[in-house]
């Protein structure tokens, strides 16, 4: 169980260091590059940056969860 979390503490740790990088700033960012750049006229924000949210939260909670398991099972044993 415990290598389980970390194995997944590290996966989740990277894939999130590379979807803040997609994510769009001031200046572009990354997102930019893979045609994240064009911005529609009506909305807010591009169907790609709502997902790229969703999949930035989603593997957020993975990466809380992870970091409390591996910390309760720390205090544990």
């Amino acid at each position: 169980m415990k290598l389980g979390l970390q194995i997944g503490l590290i996966v989740t740790s990277v894939l999130l260091v590379l979807l803040v990088l997609l994510h769009r700033g001031r200046g572009g960012g990354l997102s930019s590059l893979f045609g994240g750049g064009t911005q529609s006229s009506l909305s807010g924000s591009t169907v790609a940056e709502k997902n790229l949210d969703r999949i930035t939260l989603f593997v957020g909670a993975i990466w809380v969860i992870c970091v409390i398991g591996t910390g309760l099972l720390l205090k544990i044993g």
